[in-house]
């Protein structure tokens, strides 16, 4: 379990703050306690100390990693090193992940029992989550890993060793990243059961389908300018993501909150994958699959051609792969994100009046 985070943007350690009467920490531990897990290290970093004088370690082993600072590559390594010479595989949890449920844990581990593949990724609806399971021939790889990289860093050299397991938690994909995440999941309603009521589409504008259609899959700074700048060049948007309220987001005639296109149906479909890495394969083989008019990915060149290698792998044909706009946008040197945003709808509106590119 990573807990060594300095938790800067929250002001205060996050693994000590308080959820239904416990600390967030506490929630974590006690759901990977509940499961068949035989071995629990906490790798701590971060006000180390004071987290051990407010929390009960029984049955955990402890490893604080002094090098915290340097990101959870660090720690990774620290807790992996951590491991007996008997132990087959490891559950690699995120401490700020108090909502997946031990019987995830569970389905996770007969999994890789009953497969034995090499990473194994829970999904919920399409979205791929945390924690991931990691057989023991991957650890090597890990162990030396620094800055703000973790298991992903090896995904795209095991893409044929990856199995994705479809998980009903969406527990999953909810984290405390900032004081709003804990303020808006801190209630007594279970956040994971109030996403299982949400319809997987949810439209606000009937005639939007009289539009060609932008579908951003992401919600950051980025695609939130990405789609005013789609409403005013008078596209329907429609945006991705499992949780967003429609509501939350004004220029968005839909939300999707399920990662599969078929829901849409037919239409002249833009298609731009922005999950900051979350659920970047995902989205661009749904583009391809859907046969989206454009298809682009925001990363660096780097992820951008581990995300196609790993599709290519897959079987998606090679000419549709070789489409996919990545990095996105025209070179206009942007950086801040409503520069990228601008960059990419210059992108599209080229690709759709047949202008080079």
């Amino acid at each position: 379990m990573l807990a060594a985070g300095a938790s800067r943007r929250m002001g205060t350690p996050k693994q000590l703050l308080r959820l239904g009467g416990q600390t967030l920490l506490e929630c974590t531990l006690n759901n990977v306690r509940g499961s068949g897990v035989k071995d629990i290290v906490l790798v701590l970093g971060a006000a180390a100390d004071e987290i051990r004088q407010q929390l009960s370690t029984e049955g955990v082993r402890v490893v604080v990693n002094p090098d915290f600072e340097q990101g959870m590559g660090t720690s990774l390594g620290r807790g992996l090193g951590a491991l007996g010479a008997e132990i087959e595989a490891a559950l690699i949890v995120l401490a700020d992940q108090p909502f997946v449920r031990s019987s995830t844990l569970d389905r996770m581990i007969a999994c890789w029992q009953r497969h034995a593949p090499q990473i194994l990724i829970p999904r919920y609806r399409g979205f791929r989550g945390n924690p991931i399971l990691l057989d023991r021939s991957v650890f090597p790889e890990l162990m030396n890993l620094t800055g703000e990289v973790g298991c992903r860093a090896i995904f795209g050299s095991h893409s044929g060793s990856v199995h994705k397991l479809a998980v009903e938690d969406a527990g999953i994909l909810l984290d405390i990243d900032s004081l709003e995440d804990w303020k808006r999941l801190n209630s007594s309603v279970d956040p994971a059961e109030e996403c299982k009521k949400m319809p997987e589409l949810e439209c606000r504008d009937k005639t939007a389908s009289n539009r060609p259609e932008l579908v951003i899959v992401g919600r950051d700074a980025m695609a939130q300018a990405l789609a005013k700048l789609a409403r005013i060049l008078e596209f329907s948007v429609t945006i991705v993501d499992p949780f967003l309220p429609l509501d939350e987001l004004p220029d968005a005639d839909r939300v999707l909150r399920i990662l599969d296109f078929a829901p849409l149906g037919e239409a002249e479909r833009y298609v731009v994958a922005a999950s900051r890495g979350q659920f970047d394969e995902e989205a661009v083989e749904q583009a391809i699959r859907a046969q989206a008019n454009y298809t682009a990915l925001v990363a660096n060149r780097q992820r951008a051609e581990e995300v196609l290698r790993s599709l290519e792998l897959k079987g998606l044909p090679a000419e549709a792969l070789a489409r996919v706009r990545a990095p996105a946008g025209l070179n206009i040197s942007a950086r801040a994100p409503a520069e990228i945003a601008l960059s990419i709808m210059a992108e599209i509106v080229a690709a759709r009046r047949a202008k080079p590119l």
